[in-house]
């Protein structure tokens, strides 16, 4: 006979399907997230509602909040550093959507409190050591896990004020050569295996696609200046030892990052270098951007202002004057490499066209540049 408390009672002993997810001791692959369907899997997102356990857990202090978490997440292996092999897992996704929900609104006190939680619960801060004291590339597979974990889970769900928080907690253990390193492992670009281009970036051009991250992180620490501990200087810093990483980066690589980080982080690094007396850097730099301009369709006049800037901000005419000379030297210099290169029996194609994209490029720089002057006549 059907009553309400048996209609409970069955419902009750109906298991609701949460043994699907594996815990370490129940570890298959046959249960992981990715092969999941769909309609369990997003029945396991409600139930890991941040949202639902924000309200549930209202009442308790952040300490035992976490704890909760901590309780929950410890037996998903999707949820934790190297413990899903999947390589298009949802679980790092989830966690932060969760987190996002879970923790918006709170202080920047508890979110300190988040961190270390994290760090505790993943173990983090020794992976990333190990990760950045290490040979690139030998530990592609958990350079590749901190990526997804780092994005996934604090960076990327969040907008660019609250990124910068979490990013600056990831970054500040560390000396600037190794904050360097983790910047790569987290933005650099990646090939098509999902593993970084620590050899790529040295040897060969990348697209300004490849390059966009590690763009968008670096304009975004540039923005924010204001920070204890974090300035133009340290930035600069960083920068520097970021283009050298495993070696010195091929240098169109090197001039379309500072293309596409803009006025204030190119001049930032060209005017350091031209101050601090390396004027074939410079030189060799700004040709190449110059170049880069040409080949991605900027407008010329950029640069002309850009070349301006640093001329002007050097303490009188005879520096001026032997700068533009450097500068000039420079590009004959460049031209010469590419076309003994191609002349060589090197039969290159891109090398072709770099030196017909190179010696158009100093046609139009060349044209603007006098053009400046004769409009301030």
């Amino acid at each position: 006979m059907w009553t309400p408390t048996a209609q409970r009672s069955r419902r009750a002993r109906r298991p609701y399907p949460v043994r699907t997810i594996t815990t370490r001791s129940q570890c298959r692959p046959s249960v992981r997230f990715e092969r999941l369907p769909a309609e369990v899997f997003h029945m396991i997102l409600d139930r890991l509602s941040g949202l639902l356990f924000k309200r549930c857990t209202i009442l308790l202090p952040t300490k035992d909040r976490l704890k909760l978490i901590s309780s929950m997440f410890s037996q998903i292996p999707c949820f934790k550093l190297e413990e899903c092999t999947a390589a298009e897992c949802l679980g790092f996704y989830s966690y932060g959507v969760f987190l996002k929900t879970m923790i918006s609104g709170w202080d920047e006190v508890e979110w300190h409190r988040v961190f270390n939680f994290l760090c505790s619960f993943t173990n983090l801060l020794p992976k990333i050591k190990m990760a950045v004291t290490g040979k690139p590339g030998v530990s592609w597979y958990l350079e590749l896990q901190l990526r997804l974990f780092c994005r996934q889970v604090l960076l990327d769900p969040w907008s660019s004020k609250d990124t910068l928080f979490w990013l600056t907690r990831i970054l500040k253990p560390w000396p600037v050569v190794l904050q360097a390193r983790l910047l790569f492992i987290l933005y650099g670009p990646l090939l098509p295996d999902s593993t970084l281009a620590w050899q790529g970036i040295v040897e060969r051009e990348m697209s300004h696609s490849a390059l966009w991250n590690l763009t968008r992180v670096i304009v975004l620490l540039y923005s924010n200046l204001d920070l204890k501990d974090w300035t133009t200087d340290t930035m600069q810093t960083i920068l520097e030892e970021l283009i050298v990483l495993p070696e010195v980066w091929h240098m169109e690589n090197v001039a379309r990052l500072l293309v596409l980080c803009g006025n204030t982080v190119c001049y930032s690094i060209l005017a350091n270098k031209a101050h601090n007396g390396q004027l074939r850097q410079v030189s060799r730099l700004i040709v190449h951007i110059i170049l880069v301009c040409e080949k991605d369709g900027y407008c010329m006049n950029w640069v002309v202002k850009m070349v301006h800037q640093v001329c002007q901000s050097f303490n009188n005419t005879s520096e001026r004057f032997a700068f533009i000379q450097r500068l000039e030297d420079m590009f004959s210099e460049v031209t010469m490499e590419v076309y003994e290169f191609v002349t060589a029996g090197n039969h290159h194609e891109d090398m072709g066209q770099t030196l017909w994209s190179l010696v158009e490029s100093s046609a139009h720089f060349h044209a603007k540049f006098l053009h400046m002057f004769l409009k301030n006549e």
